[in-house]
Formats: structure tokens, C-alpha cells, sequence
């Protein structure tokens, strides 16, 4: 079972709530995730969220894109501060 850093497992699906979201892949992409779902025996669902937990994952890991998030958050923050007085 593949498991990422964000500490579930792929197999939780059935065990707690999830969020339902759709997704708009062009024909071509949505061909390939079914061919390698289908070749791996899993579904294109778990392949998606496999690929997108990676993803989530690798990018924390980025110093760079988290210290752009940081200063992003903390403008935001800035924002909430003055329009809550």
C-alpha cells in the first residue's frame, strides 16, 4: 500500500469521509492514466490520488516553493488583520 508523508494510506478510501472533486483531463492524458491503472490492477481514482499525494509531497520538500507559500500566507494574513479592524 502506498503511503505518503502526509501519514494515510491509499487504502483508507472506505474508511473515512472523503471529498468527491471532478476532474477534466484532456483525452489523451485520461487514456494513459487508464492504461496504467489498468496495467498496475488498480483504479484510475487511486492512480490519481498516488499521483497527486507525490506531487504534494515533492513540492514540500521544494524550500523554494514553501518560502514563496510562507510570504504568500503571511500577505494574506496582513490582509485579514487590517480588514478585521
Amino acid at each position: 500500500m502506498a503511503s505518503g508523508s502526509m501519514g494515510w494510506e491509499t487504502s483508507w478510501y472506505h474508511d473515512v469521509m472523503t471529498k468527491q472533486t471532478t476532474v477534466r483531463l484532456p483525452d489523451g492524458l485520461a487514456d494513459d492514466a487508464e492504461a496504467v491503472a489498468r496495467v498496475r490492477g488498480e483504479s484510475v481514482n487511486k492512480l490519481i490520488i498516488d499521483s497527486l499525494a507525490a506531487e504534494i509531497d515533492r513540492v514540500r520538500a521544494d524550500e523554494s516553493f514553501t518560502a514563496r507559500a510562507k510570504k504568500l500566507l503571511e500577505r494574506d494574513q496582513e490582509i485579514l488583520d487590517r480588514l478585521a479592524k
